[in-house]
C-alpha cells in the first residue's frame, strides 16, 4: 500500500522530491516505489516532461483504481482505529476558501481540544472539484455551494447573502446598497465557482448582462483587484469579514444568496474521525457566521 501512496503523492505535486518530503521518505526510496510498482503491473505509470511529473495514458486508466484502493485501505485503518478508541485519525475535507477562513478554524481548535491527536487535510477547491474529490477519497467530506451544483446528493448547512464590492472612490462607495443593474454597467469581476456561477445567473435571471472582464479562481485576488480599481465584483458575506483591503462593501438589491451544503461519503464509508467532525459541526451550526 506504501507504494500506492507514493505514486498518488508524485502525481498531487507532480515531484519525486515533494512526494519524499511529505511521506517522510528520500527522493531515492520513492523512486525505488514506483519503480517497483511498474514492475509487478508491466506498466509504466509516470512519464517526465519539461513540465514535470505525469499519468501515462495506461496510468491514468489505472490510477482512479488505485485511489480507491488507498480510500479502502484508509477506511479500514479508520475502523481499526474505532474499535480502540478515537484517539488518533485523519479528517480530509474540501472546502470553499469562505469556509476554510471563517468557520473551519474555531471548529477545528474546538474539536482538538477534545480529541487532540485528529490530523485534519484541507483541500481547498470549487464546486467543481471538491464533490469529485469526495468521489475519489481524496476528501471525506467537502463544504459547497448547493446553488450551483446539480445531481450532487449534499445536505443543507446554512445560508448567506452575496455583497457588492467596489473600488474605495467609486461613486457608489457610500450608497446604501447597490442594484444588479448598477453593477451590470461596470466592469465587472467573476469569482469562478466551478461550472456555474450564482452572481452571473443572478444577472441573467434579472435580465442583465454584466461586462465580464476578468475571471479568477481565489476571492482574495479579487478583492485586491477591486482595490486596485480594475472593476466591480459579487462575493459571498462570509468571504469578507476580517478583511484589510480597501473597499467597498454594499447589499445588493435584488439580495443575491447561496446555499452552503455538505457532500460526503456513505455514511459507512466515512472514517470515525470525519463521523465525529460532521456530528461536532451540525451540533455548531448556530454559532457559525
Amino acid at each position: 500500500m506504501n507504494r500506492y501512496i507514493a505514486l498518488q503523492k508524485v502525481v498531487e505535486f507532480g515531484s519525486f522530491t515533494k512526494a519524499a518530503e511529505t511521506l517522510g521518505y528520500t527522493q531515492s526510496a520513492i523512486s525505488r516505489m514506483i519503480v517497483s510498482l511498474e514492475d509487478e503491473l508491466s506498466i509504466q505509470l509516470l512519464y517526465r516532461s519539461r513540465c514535470g511529473i505525469h499519468l501515462t495514458v495506461e496510468g491514468e486508466r489505472l490510477f482512479p483504481s488505485i485511489q480507491a484502493a488507498i480510500s479502502q485501505y484508509q477506511s479500514m485503518q479508520e475502523i481499526a482505529k474505532e474499535i480502540r478508541g478515537l484517539d488518533s485519525g485523519t479528517i480530509r475535507i474540501g472546502t470553499l476558501s469562505s469556509v476554510s477562513c471563517h468557520w473551519l478554524p474555531e471548529l477545528i481548535k474546538e474539536f482538538q481540544q477534545k480529541y487532540s491527536n485528529i490530523e485534519f487535510i484541507l483541500h481547498q477547491g470549487d464546486n467543481n472539484s471538491i464533490p469529485a474529490w469526495v468521489k475519489t477519497g481524496e476528501a471525506d467530506f467537502g463544504f459547497v455551494n448547493l446553488d450551483v451544483l446539480s445531481n450532487v446528493k449534499a445536505v443543507f448547512l446554512k445560508e448567506g447573502e452575496y455583497r457588492a464590492i467596489l473600488p474605495p472612490h467609486h461613486p457608489l462607495a457610500h450608497a446604501p446598497y447597490v442594484t444588479l443593474e448598477e453593477l451590470a454597467k461596470e466592469s465587472f469581476l467573476v469569482i469562478e465557482e466551478g461550472s456555474l456561477s450564482k452572481p452571473l445567473e443572478a444577472f441573467r435571471q434579472n435580465g442583465l448582462e454584466p461586462n465580464v472582464r476578468l475571471r479568477v479562481h481565489d476571492d482574495y485576488s479579487i478583492m485586491s483587484m477591486v482595490e486596485s480599481g480594475l472593476g466591480v465584483s459579487i462575493l459571498p458575506e462570509l468571504v469578507l469579514r476580517k478583511t484589510n483591503y480597501q473597499i467597498a462593501i454594499l447589499p445588493i438589491k435584488p439580495v443575491v444568496t447561496r446555499k452552503i451544503g455538505l457532500v460526503m461519503k456513505e455514511k459507512n464509508a466515512l472514517p470515525i474521525a470525519s463521523k465525529y467532525f460532521i456530528d461536532f459541526l451540525f451540533s455548531h451550526i448556530d454559532d457559525l457566521p
